[in-house]
């Protein structure tokens, strides 16, 4: 682990304007890697202080905002929605009464996230924004990876690429989002609002993570010093209909190589007015998947509707040598997730 500035924030204006002073101070033409962002902000720490010790971040600068956690780290559920600090812990909310029975998409994508243990430090803000587990990316004596050193290369295109994305690809990286929060919230629509040092501003979570491109070092729509506050979850005749299904090769605990987050609005007779669907373990990012989505509206659900919707999701999926697995897994995973999610009782 590289030294560097320990600073606490016990306000929004003091975490964002030590953020936008230290960028401002790391000189553009310094050489380092955009990996070693001048500053990064820590509350769990779950992530970050894994990347530093094995010396893939180096921020210069680290900003606890912890103290935030009074104001930002609450839980909220109205006939409106639902409004969730960022630094509430994923098992805090996980287990509260009104997420587990109106939004079960959710706290089943946090319980299957991480261990109790994570569950009870990581937030839900630093959950969104955690980095791929491509081992390329997080061993630096592979040198080509484009996420650590933009125009090194991409050793997994030609790698060990078994756990590697299919959908969202780029000649430039096939590295996969790990997370399974964030699919929940793109599936609901929600939002996220956020404070920078320009001020504040709302972001579909749909649009925070970036596809890799010829950028992949490029991981989301956040400018320098802004910081995730709140997300928000807007109410709908879909919420109480889902659920997460998440395929591994352990269940005890591990990442998903598959997975699917549904919501569905049925008519009495079973038809489908509305569904929500998106997917992990398959892509480089969050991936929604409107062409599933419309392929089941106005049907009945059933199994060969659903294995419509599961061919469409699929239908621009890349492969790589080690990786051609996930696209029949991918399909099975959402097949099954589609008739469990017609099942319940909602």
């Amino acid at each position: 682990m590289q030294p560097f500035h320990y600073q606490r924030a016990d306000s929004l204006d003091v975490a964002t304007q030590a953020a936008a002073q230290a960028a401002a101070r790391a000189s553009a033409s310094d050489g380092r890697s955009p990996v070693e962002a001048p500053v990064q902000f820590v509350a769990g720490g779950t992530t970050l202080l894994d990347l530093m010790k094995i010396d893939v971040m180096r921020p210069t600068t680290v900003v606890d905002i912890n103290p935030l956690a009074d104001r930002h780290g609450g839980i909220a559920a109205t006939g409106d929605g639902l409004r969730l600090g960022a630094l509430a812990r994923m098992a805090q909310v996980a287990d509260h009464p009104a997420v587990r029975r109106d939004y079960p998409v959710i706290a089943q994508a946090l319980e299957l996230a991480a261990s109790q243990q994570l569950r009870n430090m990581a937030t839900l803000g630093g959950n969104l924004l955690q980095r791929t587990r491509c081992p390329y990316f997080r061993d630096v004596s592979w040198s080509a990876c484009n996420k650590r050193e933009p125009g090194s290369g991409c050793a997994a295109l030609d790698g060990i690429n078994r756990k590697h994305a299919v959908l969202g690809t780029s000649d430039a990286c096939i590295a996969t989002y790990p997370g399974d929060f964030a699919q929940a919230l793109v599936a609901l629509d929600a939002t996220l609002e956020i404070t920078g040092p320009q001020g504040r501003r709302a972001l579909r979570v749909a649009e925070l993570h970036k596809p890799p491109g010829s950028d992949p070092n490029v991981e989301t729509r956040l400018a320098p010093g802004e910081l995730i506050t709140s997300i928000v979850v807007p109410s709908g005749a879909w919420t109480r209909r889902s659920l997460y299904l998440k395929v591994r090769d352990r269940e005890s605990y591990d990442f998903a190589l598959a997975s699917a987050a549904v919501a569905l609005d049925l008519a009495n007779d079973g038809t489908v007015r509305d569904a929500r669907i998106a997917l992990g373990g398959v892509a480089t990012v969050p991936w929604r998947a409107p062409a599933a989505e419309e392929a089941l509206k106005g049907r009945r659900l059933d199994e060969n509707a659903a294995e419509a919707a599961a061919e469409a999701a699929f239908a621009g999926a890349q492969t790589r040598e080690h990786n051609a697995y996930k696209v029949p897994l991918g399909r099975a995973t959402l097949v099954r997730a589609l008739l469990d999610a017609a099942r319940l009782n909602a």
